[in-house]
């Protein structure tokens, strides 16, 4: 092999493609995330109008769906983040705010998405990366071979 001349597998190609697409996924809700976080939004008033559970083996998740108002602003259909089934009883409102985010509204309390956003930028961002590595550390042992003193008979 002539130094510099390592190519990159299809499966290099494969997982760079999928870390790229990781790094958008978490870029694209970085900003409501981040927002959650802090209890930046519209504050207003959500209205609790039904819950909606899904059942998996040992676990139940829940979403109570309802209404959310601040000042003129009415969103019906929206889901209030975190809410389990006794949260709320049908016609209960509670304090939230709007970052924006399509179908979702946060209590008082925010949001601990983040934490996977940035694992989701962390692990995108190394699978993009690991080609690159692996194409440097290729190149460096071809550059280390080449330098290297032959043996007799070689």
């Amino acid at each position: 092999m002539k130094l510099g001349t390592k190519r990159l597998s299809a499966f290099d190609l494969v997982i760079a493609v999928g870390g790229l697409a990781l790094v958008l996924l978490a870029a694209q809700n970085l900003g409501s995330a981040l927002a959650a976080l802090r209890g930046e939004g519209a504050w207003g008033t959500f209205t609790a109008h039904r819950v909606e559970c899904v059942q998996h083996p040992g676990h139940e998740q829940c979403t109570w769906l309802g209404e959310f108002r601040a000042g003129g602003q009415v969103r019906p259909e929206v889901a209030f983040y975190g809410a389990d089934r006794e949260a709320f009883v049908p016609g209960q409102t509670s304090r939230a705010f709007d970052t924006g985010r399509r179908g979702h509204v946060y209590g008082p309390g925010g949001s601990n998405e983040w934490i996977m956003v940035a694992l989701l930028l962390v692990a995108g961002l190394g699978l993009a990366a690991r080609p690159v590595i692996r194409l440097r550390r290729g190149t460096a042992r071809t550059a280390e071979t080449a330098g290297a003193p032959r043996a007799p008979g070689d």
